[in-house]
């Protein structure tokens, strides 16, 4: 059910930023597992095990999309949502899932013949069963994101990544190879429905046909067509390395790629959860809009984008410690991915620019463009083998990032000059404590990567202490030390 406008406005800004708060710490911890899990697996399984589950998740998660068909988003940034449209939207989710559970299981065998792996056969159809099980639970994360609930969001991801964690580890210990992934990603996946629903105290009644869904599947319909597009441009590399180079090379691009972008993503996607209730309810006050786009970029640029040099300057000793003698191979991927990385994440609040001005289908034609570049890039770059696709990879988001604020310049307002300007001090900063760090790695013993990793984050930090001493780089930090000032002031109306 909906709040009432007065208290809904009058909370908006305090829950705004208490969510910030809990969501960086779920998700700081939810990190640290993934972490835990990358470094303690990558020791119990082969580069093998990991490239045959990439290949089915790369697959699988194209059905993901259209399980979700862009619903959750339509209910989260839906002004009103009746008991009646959140009815609805849960058994359209659940439908969904179940159809394509079906689907995929059926179709397991061609996805073995795609990649030339019959190992893939029994794995494709167990895993199947994560479209029923994700169908349900889609409406359930929707409704605490949408009031809210981040504690128990945090809660969720947390409690099912250490849960899975530890299934896998026992399974991987007892010599269930490849199937010890497979355990960690369907326990995952019940201990979240399971949380979610203890925490919800509500159950779905039956379809209400007088409850008017058209604004919400027209909402998820544009939507789903640019998560589709995005997803296939995201995972042509995995789909090119799978085919091209075997199970073995595409493990290795996968280590990269789960030690540096999953976990990414997992501190970004967060943000938008906080950040597109408040810009829908902002939509209408064009200053505090801007505002707000512009200390959002701040603050992804001093603390991701800045933690992304750091992994640039100490790739390989990182590579070391983390995984060990058998995955050195990844240490160039990881560098080539923490650059895709950084600008992807200065682009970021461009999303939330479309979603929360429900410009999905703007966003469709644009994915469309930023899709083609990147194709062409992986493609071009697979001529080179991994590191050439990597390569690839990186260079797209830096060529996509610019046409994403021409392309919302020209649809919506937004503080373009200002984007572009705080863009380029923080690309300043970091390319620069990337340096400094990569040069003192050179110059410490590389047998001792430990020490290595030491130097390089020391004279980073060392180089980011400098920078605040140019004013306007101090200013930009501190207006993302103020954000936390800015939201509780946020008075707005609930449209």
């Amino acid at each position: 059910m909906s709040e009432p406008p007065q208290r809904a406005s009058d909370g908006l800004g305090t829950r705004a930023a208490r969510g910030a708060a809990v969501t960086l710490a779920g998700q700081s911890a939810r990190i640290g597992v993934q972490v835990v899990s990358v470094v303690v697996l990558a020791r119990l399984l082969s580069p093998h095990d990991y490239g045959l589950l990439a290949m089915v998740l790369t697959v699988v998660g194209i059905g993901e999309i259209f399980r979700d068909f862009g619903l959750s988003s339509a209910a989260i940034q839906a002004p009103t949502l009746s008991r009646g449209q959140r009815d609805n939207l849960f058994w359209l989710n659940a439908g969904i899932g179940l159809v394509l559970s079906l689907i995929v299981f059926l179709s397991a065998p061609l996805i073995a013949l795609l990649y030339g792996e019959s190992e893939l056969v029994p794995l494709t159809q167990l895993l199947s069963i994560t479209f029923v099980i994700n169908g349900l639970t889609t409406q359930y994360r929707a409704d605490r994101n949408r009031t809210m609930k981040f504690t128990v969001l945090a809660v969720s991801d947390i409690a099912a990544a250490v849960i899975g964690l530890g299934c896998a580890v026992a399974a991987a210990v007892a010599g269930w190879e490849y199937w010890a992934l497979a355990v960690q990603q369907l326990v995952q996946c019940v201990v979240g429905l399971v949380i979610l629903v203890a925490s919800a105290r509500w159950l779905p009644h039956l379809p209400d046909r007088s409850a008017p869904m058209s604004g919400l599947l027209r909402y998820g319909g544009h939507l789903v067509g640019t998560q589709l597009i995005g997803y296939v441009s995201n995972n042509i590399d995995s789909v090119i390395i799978g085919t091209r180079f075997g199970a073995a090379q595409l493990g290795i691009y996968n280590r990269g790629f789960q030690l540096l972008m999953q976990p990414l993503g997992q501190v970004r996607s967060p943000t938008t959860r906080i950040a597109l209730p408040v810009l829908s309810r902002l939509s209408d006050d064009r200053s505090r809009f801007g505002e707000f786009v512009v200390r959002g970029q701040q603050a992804l640029g001093y603390t991701l984008v800045a933690g992304l040099g750091l992994v640039i300057a100490a790739a390989e000793p990182l590579t070391a410690i983390l995984l060990g003698d058998q995955w050195t191979a990844v240490a160039p991927i990881l560098r080539l991915l923490a650059i895709a990385g950084i600008f992807q994440t200065i682009a970021y609040v461009g999303y939330w620019i479309y979603l929360s001005r429900g410009l999905t289908a703007d966003l469709f034609r644009y994915t469309l463009v930023t899709s083609a570049i990147k194709i062409t890039c992986i493609v071009i770059g697979a001529s080179f083998g991994i590191v050439g696709v990597a390569a690839g990879y990186a260079l797209a988001p830096a060529l996509a990032w610019p046409i994403s604020l021409t392309w919302l310049s020209r649809r919506t307002d937004i503080p373009t000059r200002r984007l572009y300007a705080g863009a380029f001090r923080i690309l300043l900063v970091v390319g620069v404590a990337a340096g400094a760090g990569w040069a003192a790695t050179l110059a410490v013993d590389t047998e001792h990567a430990l020490v290595q990793v030491l130097v390089a984050f020391g004279a980073g930090l060392l180089t980011y202490g400098l920078g605040y001493l140019v004013p306007p780089i101090r200013r930009d930090i501190t207006a993302v030390v103020g954000i936390a000032r800015l939201l509780p002031h946020l008075r707005t109306r609930r449209r």
